[in-house]
């Protein structure tokens, strides 16, 4: 892991709790949708941003 200052690590715990209220958000519209097409392009955008958070996580590791 890269040394981070706190205010980087704030930062980043920042955007990793955004990333997650998207992945939630996209999830929660897909289950509403009744058009498949649609559906399949919101659980796309849920799993995208779900990769990013995954992505910065990694800064933890």
């Amino acid at each position: 892991m890269a040394n981070l200052t706190t205010k980087e690590l704030t930062a980043l715990e920042d955007q990793i709790k955004y990333e997650q209220v998207l992945v939630k958000k996209y999830q929660a519209m897909a289950c509403l949708c009744n058009d498949t097409k649609i559906q399949n392009e919101l659980n796309n955008f849920a799993q995208k941003h779900q990769q990013h958070c995954d992505t910065l996580m990694t800064f933890f590791n």
